[in-house]
């Protein structure tokens, strides 16, 4: 078996004092508290210049992005209050993030590639593995691991949810990019932004019973990954059986991404062999970022993602086809419009803050439910810069 070696990890801090020194964390956030880390990972061809040369102008580059990006650096930390609650925020201490070099180089870019179900030693390829959210008060709150394989480069990262959602992290991912090609930390194309919307509303103070009373402890059946890819010639298939299942929806614009999520959850159901009359749910995870544009920028820095939930009976996802399925998923996505939009995430965040429920793995970790934790973003944006 392939092995991997541990050439160094260091804490990797800005050259700057950052501009704030906490970063309250909101309800969207909160929520996140007791799950993983989010781990993406890009793979390169082997750049030209040397190792060494290379990895330093990585860690180099990543010092600047964390100038600018600073909470990344810090420790989420906490404050007790009389009420025997406790409230949670990120102290932009500057303590660092994490940055480990390894080589792997008995392993090829086919090595990954090639195997229809992920190789296991991927999972080696990412920094602060098996840390939850809430340990983010001892831990990183972001890692990053450029691994040498033989013929290639594997940038793993993680990245603390309960700090940062998938449009954070890749707003991130960018701005590294876009420094590593020489663009000063001033001239970046989406500079975060941390302005609180939800300001008025923190800190938000959570029963102390529910941090003490929760357990993390999670252990993940014996599953294998894979990554699927649908073509566009595969969803446009899916597009035309759905229009023809449901009428074209009445006029209704059924997304691709709807469409694939349908597809994705009749299949779940028929392996699972549910029964006819069991209720089973997919939990969708809705951005607002865009919805909120008047109000919320696109480089908002946080969580700005709210749940809803569909729920049907196992024969309707089944017998119904993927045109009804896809119409539900629609409805509950187009729930927030224009409109009303502002007031809906408003209402939700005043409901949750009543009564917070923070998810556990146990507790989403069931044959009935399918969880999208999020929507991979195609970001034009991001280009294979990392090399100098």
């Amino acid at each position: 078996m392939a092995e991997i070696r541990i050439v160094s990890t260091t804490l990797v801090k800005p050259p700057a004092e950052p501009i704030l020194n906490r970063v309250e964390l909101t309800s969207s956030d909160l929520t996140f508290l007791l799950l993983g880390s989010i781990q993406k990972g890009l793979l390169f061809p082997k750049p030209n210049s040397s190792s060494l040369t290379l990895i330093q102008h990585l860690k180099t580059s990543f010092s600047h992005t964390l100038q600018i990006i600073f909470p990344l650096a810090g420790r989420l930390s906490t404050t007790q209050h009389q009420d025997n609650t406790i409230s949670f925020f990120i102290d932009c201490n500057n303590a660092g993030a994490q940055f480990v070099h390894a080589i792997a180089e008995n392993v090829t870019v086919s090595d990954i590639l090639d195997p229809i179900y992920v190789p296991s030693i991927v999972d080696s390829f990412f920094p602060l593995t098996d840390i939850y959210s809430i340990h983010g008060d001892s831990n990183p709150l972001l890692g990053v691991q450029i691994t040498e394989l033989s013929d290639g480069i594997f940038m793993g990262c993680t990245i603390n949810h309960a700090v940062a959602d998938g449009s954070t992290f890749w707003n991130f991912m960018n701005a590294w990019s876009e420094i590593s090609r020489g663009y000063d930390v001033n001239q970046i194309s989406k500079p975060p932004v941390f302005q609180n919307w939800f300001r008025d509303k923190c800190p938000i103070r959570l029963p102390l019973s529910i941090i003490n009373n929760a357990s993390v402890e999670f252990i993940p059946p014996p599953l294998k990954e894979r990554v699927f890819h649908f073509s566009k010639e595969k969803i446009a298939g899916l597009k035309a059986k759905a229009n023809s299942e449901a009428g074209d929806g009445n006029g209704v614009f059924l997304s691709s991404l709807q469409l694939v999520l349908a597809h994705i959850w009749r299949g779940v159901i028929r392996n699972r062999a549910l029964k006819p009359d069991q209720e089973t749910i997919i939990q969708l995870q809705i951005g607002f970022r865009k919805r909120l544009h008047l109000d919320m920028q696109d480089g908002y820095f946080g969580n700005a993602i709210q749940s809803e939930r569909v729920q049907l009976k196992a024969r309707e996802v089944i017998e119904k086809g993927i045109g009804f399925v896809a119409l539900q998923l629609n409805k509950r996505i187009n729930g927030y419009t224009d409109e009303n939009v502002r007031e809906k995430v408003r209402e939700k965040v005043d409901s949750w803050i009543k009564d917070p429920k923070i998810r556990t793995m146990t507790e989403i970790a069931s044959s009935r439910m399918l969880l999208v934790l999020e929507a991979m973003r195609n970001d034009s944006e991001f280009m294979d810069a990392f090399t100098v």
